[in-house]
């Protein structure tokens, strides 16, 4: 993991970095909570990733039209793009399965993305909502544990220092 200690993206109580890493190591984990950072961290990453790789796709599309006249360099950036698409969607189901959980709700609620306009925005609102309180039929609190992604504490005197 990545630790970076006092920096201006540590207000989350990790970099992001930390929770898109710990979604990955728990890819295929569809049991337990997930905390509301841990999911807005990872599809934030996921957005900004997929932003400049859709701004590459286009940027690539329109030099190989109007420059080269051979689609090879998009091809190439579509093939990259696609195979990020795939490799993200099993922790992305995982990671938003256990966010449902964190609010008491089944993980079948995950198809309520295909109901177009009203179930997306229902979906939303569910995983925007604040998980329950202690322990619920998913598991422990994931707010009860330490934070996880985090390995360094903050001290009285504005430094870090590694959690004990």
């Amino acid at each position: 993991m990545i630790d970076w200690p006092g920096s201006p993206i540590d207000i989350f109580g990790g970099a992001p970095v930390n929770y898109y890493s710990k979604a990955f190591r728990q890819y295929a984990t569809f049991s337990g909570r997930a905390r509301r950072t841990e999911f807005w961290m990872f599809t934030l990453v996921n957005l900004a990733v997929a932003s400049v790789g859709g701004t590459l796709f286009l940027m690539s599309a329109l030099l190989d039209y109007f420059v080269f006249d051979n689609p090879a360099v998009s091809i190439v950036v579509w093939s990259v793009f696609a195979v990020f698409a795939l490799v993200t969607l099993l922790p992305s189901l995982a990671v938003t399965v256990r966010r449902l959980h964190d609010t008491d709700r089944s993980g079948w609620f995950i198809l309520l993305g295909f109901v177009p306009l009203v179930g997306e925005i229902i979906l939303v609102v569910l995983l925007v909502m604040e998980g329950t309180r202690g322990p619920n039929r998913f598991g422990a609190d994931p707010k009860a544990d330490p934070i996880e992604p985090d390995h360094y504490q903050p001290t009285h005197a504005g430094g870090y220092e590694p959690a004990s």
